[in-house]
């Protein structure tokens, strides 16, 4: 395409080059295929569910691990804004009834003194309206209520971002949902040195916002946990921008530039690209629990990091011995049984190598980024979650799928057969079998992004989603499913969510 002196600056200020550019064209022209599924991953094919004996010795393996001096950081995509969480209250206060009349809104004001945040909800009112909330209550007066929660006059909560809202009542207060995952950290990510490293993917808009709260809970988190904290912040690269295109497929324009959207969370892999740790824990901002509740998530924490620890040691050892070259076919087929039992890594073609084409197929398998992930059991229809899938080369492996990947001819029974869900519980190890950094965008698969349909500014734009973090950004990475139970995933999506017992400790 021919591309207007603009366009090169636009391009060039954003750092993406013009071929990147007709690339993503070519996508949001063409789309996306769907992945070739062997099965759901379910518990013996695919799915370990530790053993009392299992979980005992991965927790070993993990303090071992941490007492060695090993590095560790814990990630927290943290960029979104709570707007969706208060939907239905942006609803009410926007409608025509004054009144709550639906169960959700009802909820919410019967129980509205049980939200962590309800004491800087009442001061607010009492500041605005000179009344506290139970008066305003008396008087029927909701949407004031409310809108001393969300809107700019007030707490401001509807356009906050979520890690900065106050999510459970503490001894003395309450804590917000960044506290929490400082507090957790402290559980689980200590250097043997005292320290504990926690990164947050934060928003560019909301940068001063949490470092200033982060000034403010350091000291008092030290203090209280006993730890030191080394507390870093990221946003994500304008490099991993996406280009908007016209339904005609030509790029859209605002004011004559070409608009580009953030790519999604799969862009966060550049932000990890830039973490030096040997194992980095990967948790969403909104799933935490209060002290009182943690134990359960602080074991199976442990778990999943011992799990990782050992099978990238076996991995490690594998790769040395590669290096130096396979001595028989008895060696090839240790590594083999290997990659297939514990990686569930399993190419049919293997049968007819030679045993230099084994090593070499050994070496590209072994030696690349691992994640282990914990996987919840389907306690209704996922919209996704650990499949078996089959990679370029032949492979049958791990990978965790959206639902926007699966053919949507096979799309019914896949979900129907599938046991178990994606709650974000990852923990990863970025380096290679020498200790040198893999450089994660390598491991992207790009055919795995998807296209949307979004209104802008009352035009129709088809929108470019890059791979998901946890599905096409690591797609090329070994990766081990481990159930976990149900009560270390609890999300909040909606502010009602906070009323969960799990939230009301």
């Amino acid at each position: 395409m021919e591309f207007l002196q603009t366009d090169l600056e636009t391009l060039n200020r954003k750092g993406i080059t013009p071929d990147q550019f007709v690339e993503q064209l070519e996508m949001l022209r063409d789309g996306f295929p769907y992945l070739n599924i062997e099965a759901p991953a379910k518990v013996g094919h695919g799915i370990t569910s530790p053993s009392p004996e299992m979980t005992e010795r991965s927790i070993a393996i993990w303090e071992e691990f941490l007492a060695a001096g090993g590095s560790v950081q814990k990630l927290v995509p943290a960029s979104g804004a709570a707007s969706r969480m208060f939907k239905d209250l942006f609803s009410f206060i926007n409608g025509k009834k004054d009144k709550p009349d639906n169960d959700f809104m009802k909820a919410f004001f019967a129980r509205i003194a049980d939200f962590a945040f309800f004491p800087y909800l009442n001061s607010i009112c009492m500041h605005n309206y000179g009344k506290s909330v139970y008066s305003l209550l008396d008087q029927k007066r909701y949407k004031d209520i409310v809108a001393a929660l969300i809107e700019s006059g007030g707490l401001n909560y509807g356009q906050l971002p979520k890690g900065l809202l106050e999510f459970h009542k503490s001894l003395g207060g309450s804590r917000s949902a960044l506290a929490e995952h400082l507090a957790e950290g402290a559980q689980y990510a200590v250097d043997k040195h005292g320290n504990v490293r926690v990164h947050f993917t934060v928003s560019e808009d909301h940068i001063p916002l949490f470092e200033s709260r982060i000034e403010e809970l350091k000291g008092w988190m030290q203090m209280l946990t006993g730890v030191k904290y080394d507390i870093t912040l990221s946003v994500q690269k304008p490099s991993t921008d996406t280009v908007a295109a016209n339904p005609d497929g030509t790029p859209y324009r605002e004011n004559g530039e070409i608009f580009f959207r953030p790519g999604g969370h799969g862009a966060l892999i550049e932000n990890i690209n830039d973490l030096d740790s040997d194992v980095i824990f990967i948790k969403n901002i909104d799933n935490v629990v209060p002290d009182a509740l943690r134990d359960t998530t602080v074991l199976y924490k442990k778990v999943i990091g011992g799990i990782l620890v050992a099978t990238k040691q076996k991995a490690d050892e594998y790769c040395r011995r590669l290096e130096k070259g396979l001595r028989s076919e008895e060696e090839a087929d240790e590594m083999l049984a290997f990659l297939k039992d514990v990686l569930c890594v399993e190419n049919p073609a293997v049968a007819e190598m030679t045993l230099e084409d084994k090593s070499r197929f050994l070496i590209r398998k072994l030696n690349r980024p691992m994640r282990v992930c914990g996987m919840v059991q389907n306690e209704g229809e996922p919209g996704g979650g650990p499949f078996m899938v089959y990679s370029a080369d032949g492979s049958v492996q791990p990978q965790i799928l959206e639902s926007t990947q699966l053919d949507p001819k096979k799309e019914k029974k896949l979900l129907k057969d599938a046991t178990h869900f994606n709650p974000v519980d990852l923990v990863c190890s970025i380096k290679d079998f020498k200790g040198k950094k893999f450089n994660l965008p390598d491991y992207v698969d790009r055919s795995t992004g998807f296209i949307s349909s979004k209104s802008r500014e009352g035009h129709e734009i088809k929108a470019l989603e890059l791979p998901g973090l946890w599905n096409g950004a690591m797609s090329d990475w070994n990766t081990i499913f481990v159930e976990v139970p149900a009560e270390t995933f609890n999300p909040v999506k909606t502010v009602n969510d906070l009323l969960r017992p799990a939230h009301q400790a």
